[in-house]
């Protein structure tokens, strides 16, 4: 029987930790990274670490814990989960250093994660990019936010044309879920973004997905025969 183990990065809250239960409920041992730590569970194991700081992911990666936890995997998922909204507001109102801050988050750490899972000598990993609408569509007040997941759109389709054996990837976007993200959004200043009506809407409607809904769908995905066939989807189609 395979033996399937997973990487997974912003577990402490939200999609992520609805994914880290899911997972766990399909008794698949994950390695979950976050910033600050998330609900202990069965077969989880947790290491705090700040992802968006580029320089200690790297010397983490050159640890050997990734390597060592992999160990006896048939197949191997990484969920790139982690990223971050801010700094929202037209460009003269972003600081640098949050730029910065967000760019290492939501694009460096994933990319660098995906190259060390794909150095892994498993036969089967599969490598999901959680993305959003906002990488296929521009919104006005966010640009690093768009930049970053268009970022990952386009690393999922130019690592496909590696057309490395054993190897999927995939940038997916989730929808729109009931998460802090949202009520972010939904803070916001309209003079910073101005279509926060629009998510103030979906919210009154009751559009939003739940994150245990979302959690379930992308891992049954994650796991089909068709993850990777497209390497930029929509949860909602797949």
């Amino acid at each position: 029987m395979d033996k399937v183990k997973a990487v997974l990065t912003g577990h402490s809250r939200g999609l992520g930790a609805a994914i880290a239960a899911e997972l766990a409920a399909h008794g698949i041992p994950t390695l979950a990274l976050a910033r600050n730590g998330g609900a202990a569970g069965k077969g989880l194991e947790q290491v705090e670490l700040d992802l968006s700081d580029s320089q200690a992911l790297a010397a983490w990666l050159a640890g050997g814990q990734l390597a060592s936890f992999l160990a006896g995997a048939s197949t191997v998922l990484l969920i790139n989960n982690a990223g971050m909204l801010q700094p929202v507001g037209p460009l003269a109102m972003q600081a640098p250093d949050q730029v910065a801050r967000a760019i290492a988050l939501n694009v460096a750490a994933p990319l660098m994660l995906a190259a060390a899972v794909a150095a892994v000598p498993v036969a089967d990993r599969r490598i999901v990019h959680v993305s959003s609408g906002a990488g296929r569509n521009a919104y006005p007040g966010w640009a690093v936010y768009c930049a970053g997941k268009a970022a990952l759109d386009h690393h999922a389709r130019a690592a496909a044309l590696d057309n490395a054996p054993g190897l999927r990837v995939c940038s997916l976007a989730p929808g729109v879920i009931d998460t802090d993200m949202q009520a972010q959004i939904r803070a916001s200043d309209p003079a910073s973004f101005p279509l926060r009506e629009r998510f103030e809407a979906l919210k009154q409607q009751g559009q939003l997905d739940t994150p245990a809904d979302c959690a379930r769908k992308l891992l049954r995905y994650l796991l089909s025969a068709d993850f990777g066939q497209e390497p930029v989807a929509d949860l909602r189609d797949a």
